[in-house]
């Protein structure tokens, strides 16, 4: 090695020792003819100095040097002047006053600034990835990565895991998202599938015997990304032999104990909270429950059928339900302004609406509806809540899923904006019992709602063919601070069982065999009962940090669009490689409208009310106003927009322009600028001016004007200049929740 220590090494103990150091050029200072660089590697800072009455050849070198030039020099270590220690660094009290430069290489102007302070946008970093990656802040992110996979693999050592890595190249099989297909040469007309997860090599692992599996498994699946999603992500794969649960259980709370006292030097307490599935949608309306504070929620259906409170008793004629959230002390904390705030967050997350009620002395409610409530009522609800004085409760009557879904999110705005939840707290729990199956409404048919492979609970097998809905599984989720992040099961091991579960879902014996053939083969030699998890690592690690985009805690990679900007991927390939594979692209020029099939699949499961407009291409607003027979006004002008922190979408009315001051004012963005159809393309997928106003679907925070909202019927382009779409624009806040404000010209 050249160097003789690094950057972030050398302390008072080694002063007049000779040392040298590589590394970059990070600050370069030159104090009357003396000149201070603060060079830089991953290990840290060190501050050398070039005086010219020491060495005048490297001095005059050092004159030329700038930023993230990368040299190599040689010095002697002497303490700091007395009153220039800098304690923020661990190399604080020394400097290195450099006699020889021994190589040199020097750098452009970087495109972005190598400093934490300073945040380029999304794209520009993730452009120059490269550069990104020399911040001490994602150094630092990424060397926490490696310390928590080094503790994984430690724990699993100590108890006799092996670890063994599974194949890339697999048969395809429904898992639940979409494949990432991959042709064979060899074999015209056939493709292997890259694997969305290591399942059934690791039970094929546990039949043959390795009872104890563990690896750092690739899984990679094509779906719509977001903050926690990526298409490619790292989860820490397991599968035992011979265990129940309790055995799961165990095993878990070792490791997060385990990882968390080696990489934080912090000690978790356990056992961790255990609900079932129906416990955790009665108490916190979600199955992923940050359990870091209470404001409870509970099922008061029964109760307000009592009431004279026509919303409510709507609703449940309806088949719906009527959920209430205890906002503990909040009657006395909120204002009526901040309720109206909170009405207008449920509206904006598909709510009809949101009542509440303050809970005052005596077992007595106070609102403007509580005069619908006899006193009988408001005593049971109040108990039902488990209520005191100062309370304040927050009612949702709509269909089951939009309820709890609302109360959830109203739940944790609370928590966040009173300060209830603290971001180096760690609170853990299991949730466990969940259904085997849900209805598909837009199919018509029973789907697995976790994984295919898991045991139903003995005492529902009777129900698999008479009533999927009452039938139970042995499927677990480790939730932390409300993220998912592991599901897991115990593993059906009983082929005839396997193959009824799979008839619920509508597959026949023909469709059993080809896809699972080789699995239930296996079975029948002698399967060990097995239990096993993936743990979504990226989470877990984002998480440790206080960190919520996955992005930030992987190397390299991809944008919303998943693309990777740094090396432009997905690209063009050769006719020749096309000619190899047997593949022809003629049909990419008639492709069909993606966005809009994304569109229709969230409109139709929301079951929304639109429709599909095909007119002659259409360019400016006026022009789509005449083609479709609609007000200027109520067409939508959805903008891209870059900002520092990436790209946001900004609607207006077709009636109306942008006014990027006001846009700054409501948004709190430094810097907004409209996006040039290149970065529309890549932030949308769509051409400049045919993206429609449901940014929600490419991962962008959305922004609508009032001048839309006030519409009753909007219409928009559809991923297309020859394709709109025509609906009620309340319809539209619901399914794309925007932030509304005024800022249109």
């Amino acid at each position: 090695m050249k160097r003789t220590h690094t950057c972030g090494e050398l302390i008072d103990k080694d002063v007049n020792k000779k040392v040298v150091l590589c590394g970059w050029c990070s600050t370069r200072r030159d104090h009357g003819g003396v000149i201070f660089i603060d060079l830089r590697d991953r290990y840290g800072l060190t501050q050398i100095v070039f005086d010219p009455s020491n060495e005048a050849k490297s001095h005059k070198t050092a004159e030329t040097l700038r930023r993230e030039d990368v040299v190599i020099v040689e010095g002697i270590v002497r303490k700091r002047p007395r009153g220039m220690e800098n304690e923020r660094l661990h190399t604080g009290k020394i400097e290195v006053l450099i006699n020889n430069i021994l190589s040199l290489n020097r750098a452009q102007t970087p495109p972005i600034e190598i400093d934490d302070r300073i945040e380029a946008s999304e794209e520009i970093r993730l452009k120059y990835r490269y550069l990104d990656l020399r911040r001490p802040k994602m150094q630092k992110q990424l060397m926490f990565r490696h310390n928590v996979a080094a503790a994984v693999r430690e724990y699993f050592n100590q108890l006799n895991f092996i670890e063994i890595e599974t194949p890339m190249l697999i048969k395809s099989t429904p898992e639940g998202a979409r494949d990432y297909l991959v042709p064979s040469r060899i074999h015209p007309g056939k493709f292997y599938s890259l694997p969305q997860s290591p399942q059934i090599y690791k039970q094929i692992l546990m039949i043959a015997g390795f009872d104890r599996y563990f690896q750092f498994a690739r899984c990679l699946r094509d779906e719509d990304l977001r903050q926690d999603r990526q298409p490619e992500h790292t989860q820490v794969d397991v599968e035992m032999s011979f265990v129940d649960v309790e055995d799961i259980f165990h095993l878990t709370e070792g490791l997060i104990r385990h990882i968390f006292r080696k990489v934080l030097n912090k000690d978790v307490k356990v056992p961790f909270k255990r609900f079932t599935f129906a416990e955790s949608m009665e108490k916190y309306s979600t199955d992923k429950p940050d359990i870091r504070f209470g404001m409870e929620c509970c099922n008061a259906t029964d109760i307000v059928k009592s009431s004279e409170f026509k919303v409510f008793l709507d609703a449940v004629k309806k088949r719906g339900i009527v959920k209430v959230l205890n906002a503990e002390g909040c009657g006395e904390k909120l204002s009526r302004n901040q309720i109206d705030e909170l009405i207008e967050f449920a509206k904006e997350n598909g709510a009809q609406g949101l009542a509440w009620m303050k809970v005052a002395g005596g077992n007595a409610l106070e609102s403007n509806i509580a005069k619908f409530f006899p006193g009988e009522v408001q005593k049971h609800l109040i108990e039902k809540a488990k209520a005191k004085a100062g309370d304040l409760l927050l009612f949702a009557a709509d269909k089951e899923k939009i309820a709890n879904d609302v109360l959830s999110k109203i739940r944790l705005k609370l928590g966040h904006s009173l300060g209830l939840i603290k971001e180096d707290d760690f609170a853990f729990c299991f949730v466990t019992d969940f259904p085997m199956f849900e209805w598909n409404d837009d199919e018509q048919k029973w789907d697995f709602c976790h994984n295919p492979f898991t045991m139903p609970k003995e005492e529902y097998w009777g129900y698999l063919e008479k009533n999927p809905a009452k039938v139970l599984s042995h499927q677990y989720d480790f939730v932390m601070n409300g993220s998912e992040l592991f599901s897991g099961s115990v593993r059906n091991t009983i082929p005839e069982l396997q193959e009824r579960t799979f008839k619920v879902t509508g597959m026949s014996t023909e469709q059993i065999k080809e896809k699972f053939g080789f699995l239930l083969d296996a079975y029948k030699y002698g399967a060990p009962s097995h239990a096993g998890f993936g743990l979504g690592f990226d989470r877990l690690v984002g998480l440790m940090q206080g960190i919520h985009d996955i992005r930030e805690v992987i190397a390299f990679p991809k944008n919303k669009a998943a693309e990777s900007l740094m090396d432009d991927a997905p690209n063009e390939v050769s006719e020749r490689q096309l000619q190899e594979l047997h593949i022809k692209l003629d049909f990419v020029k008639d492709a069909k409208n993606v966005v809009l099939d994304k569109i229709r699949d969230v409109l139709n499961k929301e079951k929304i009310e639109y429709e599909v407009l095909e007119h002659k291409p259409v360019f400016t607003s006026k022009e789509a106003a005449e083609v479709r027979g609609t007000e200027l006004k109520q067409g939508c002008k959805a903008l891209i927009c870059g900002t520092e922190e990436g790209f946001i979408q900004a609607v207006v009315s077709g009636a109306k322009e942008l006014d990027i001051e006001k846009l700054q004012k409501l948004t709190l963005f430094k810097k907004i600028e409209l996006a040039n159809a290149k970065e529309v393309k890549r932030a949308t997928g769509c051409n400049i001016g045919s993206v429609p106003p449901l940014g929600n679907l490419f991962d962008l925070k959305v922004y609508f004007d009032k001048s839309v909202a006030e519409n009753e019927i909007v219409a928009f382009n559809a991923g297309a200049h020859t394709k709109s779409i025509k609906m009620k624009c309340r319809d539209l806040v619901k399914v794309v929740n925007p932030v509304i404000g005024e800022f249109s010209k």
